[in-house]
């Protein structure tokens, strides 16, 4: 028991991102109001993107540039003392998605607003069966 205790801890960020996906999932689903729903959208993405950049991350290891010993000696560096750039440069990329994407969706939302006066799902679906 303490075994798996001690795992659930150690672990504590895999929880966060998870508490996080399903508050974001939360809002997505069940919120009727548009805001809170991309609200609920740029949580669960940025629980994402948190996960990705913490599943790169690496105890006591390096960034990966190649180190000359002095005069040509050679130097021996393990490839496991290296932490991978690749999530953290493709989450820079995902950042930026993820902004344009929230700019967008409100955008949307205030023409929405604009056209039907009022951001709530069904107030809006009435409207258009009404034409």
């Amino acid at each position: 028991m303490e075994e798996i205790t001690a795992l659930l801890v150690s672990r504590y960020n895999y929880w966060a991102f998870i508490v996080l996906m399903m508050v974001g999932l939360y809002g997505m689903i069940a919120k009727n109001n548009l805001v809170k729903k991309i609200i609920g959208m740029n949580i669960f993405q940025t629980a994402i993107i948190l996960f990705y950049v913490s599943i790169g991350a690496k105890k006591d290891a390096t960034i990966p540039i190649i180190e000359h010993g002095h005069h040509g000696e050679e130097v021996v560096i393990k490839a496991v003392d290296y932490i991978n750039p690749l999530p953290h440069v493709l989450m820079l990329t995902a950042i930026v998605v993820s902004v344009a994407t929230l700019g967008v969706a409100l955008a949307l939302a205030i023409r929405v607003y604009r056209q039907y006066n009022t951001l709530e799902e069904n107030e809006i679906k009435s409207q258009l069966s009404e034409e």
